[in-house]
């Protein structure tokens, strides 16, 4: 990508491979506004390190910028993919332990073995165990993008985020697509450009389709109805598109710029 907020390391030694070791907002600046969210078992490219910060980019999609170091660790191969919508890490396999690491959907874990229903995984800090039907295997991928975004109804709107703690509208497609194994970029205005075909202006919606704004994306869950995060809801919602599109045509975001169909077979991996 030639976009400035993006970098393509073309060698694969250039950086050091860091892994998040906790959910953290990327940064334009040290101090800077927030773009994006990575998650627990992220890797990160760090390029630099000045006063507390990393420089560097985020492996999954190449986006650059700013972290505080204290969010950094060494970096886990994972093996495994949170698949629930989210989870925790508990220090024995009990239930009635007390969970010490929050997990957000498609954070990234290396399971060590499996007993009773219970996952070992390597964790920031060390071990812990996860309920085996919260993970799948990196390979083992969700079936619908759809239902993925759906499963986020409810969630509060945050600007740059991706977990269920909060998430915006570009926020939301990468999750889903990430979660279906589709590499997917962070930004929406970027989302509008990926492999797929622009749709006319008579072609119905299939479910998986995105519809473009000037700074919003939205998933057609059908050929009538949407899902997205929404500020004017502040929450991810599911309505029908043209009340989303008559509401934000009289805002200033204006009306569609392009209904995109995504190439699914060139996107995945």
């Amino acid at each position: 990508m030639s976009d400035q907020r993006f970098l393509s390391l073309e060698r694969p030694d250039e950086g050091e491979a860091m892994g998040l070791g906790e959910c953290a907002f990327l940064r334009d600046a040290p101090e800077g506004a927030r773009d994006r969210q990575l998650l627990i078992g992220d890797r990160f490219k760090v390029l630099e390190r000045a006063d507390g910060h990393a420089f560097g980019v985020s492996a999954k999609d190449g986006y650059v910028g700013y972290l505080p170091l204290g969010s950094l660790v060494d970096y886990i191969e994972p093996t495994h993919w949170v698949s629930a919508l989210l989870t925790h890490a508990w220090p024995s396999p009990s239930i009635k332990s007390e969970p010490f690491v929050f997990l957000p959907m498609t954070a990234r874990v290396r399971v060590l073995e499996e007993a009773d229903g219970w996952c070992k995984v390597e964790v920031p800090g060390g071990t812990g165990f996860v309920p085996a039907r919260h993970l799948r295997a990196l390979g083992d991928w969700g079936e619908s993008v759809v239902a993925t975004a759906q499963a986020f109804k409810g969630t509060p709107y945050v600007w740059a985020g991706n977990e269920p703690g909060g998430i915006d509208c570009s926020g939301l497609v990468q999750i889903a697509f990430r979660s279906c194994g589709y590499s997917c970029p962070p930004d929406s205005d970027v989302q509008a450009t990926m492999d797929g075909r622009a749709l006319g202006s008579g072609e119905a919606l299939l479910a998986g389709d995105l519809v473009f704004w000037k700074g919003h994306v939205a998933i057609a869950s059908g050929e009538r109805t949407v899902v997205h995060a929404t500020a004017h809801h502040m929450a991810v919602v599911e309505e029908p598109i043209e009340e989303a599109v008559a509401r934000i045509a009289a805002s200033d975001t204006g009306p569609v710029t392009v209904r995109l169909r995504p190439n699914w077979a060139a996107l995945r991996g």
